[in-house]
């Protein structure tokens, strides 16, 4: 839970912003004098009680990441993938290759396997199955250094390649 907050807090854009009353345009001058003419006293037109005047305690831009120690995050990696793999909901292939960039032969491929919806792992970037996959809802590809476990929660399935397992192994136990 804790590691899919932190993903999930980082990719934030964090942008929401307003003004503060020395932000907001004009109100150098006071609207009338101190005293004499029977109104509220007022030193400025940017104040937050009138209209057009600015924000109290408004947003502005901030960065919502945090972090979480290197081996909380390798425990939740792990963790996943072996809810998925005792769930049998793992698949491992000796290899995973489309000659052409075709959204067609990707689905037919997944329709020959019964999966729906999957996170396929390999272990490095294969520009044919990436963009054949691309438009196909409930299909991610990532190569093994991306593997996280927003993703593997996000899929039902997970598709693993066989040399992704030595790299796995590598990052997990290092």
């Amino acid at each position: 839970h804790e590691i899919v907050r932190m993903q999930r807090a980082a990719r934030r854009a964090g942008t929401a912003c307003t003004k503060t009353r020395t932000e907001v345009r004009g109100g150098g001058k006071k609207p009338w004098k101190q005293k004499g003419t029977g109104r509220a006293r007022s030193g400025t037109r940017t104040s937050p009680l009138w209209r057009g005047g600015g924000v109290v305690f408004g947003p502005k831009p901030r960065d919502y990441s945090f972090k979480l120690p290197k081996k909380v995050k390798k425990l939740g990696l792990r963790m996943a993938l072996s809810s998925r793999f005792s769930d049998k909901l793992m698949l491992v292939l000796d290899n995973f290759k489309i000659e052409e960039i075709k959204t067609k032969k990707f689905i037919g491929v997944m329709n020959a396997l019964k999966i729906d919806n999957a996170l396929i792992v390999i272990p490095e970037r294969d520009d044919h199955l990436e963009r054949s996959s691309r438009n196909v809802q409930g299909f991610k590809v990532i190569p093994t250094a991306g593997l996280n476990v927003y993703d593997i929660l996000l899929h039902k399935h997970i598709v693993l390649l066989q040399p992704c397992i030595g790299q796995l192994e590598e990052r997990l136990l290092s």
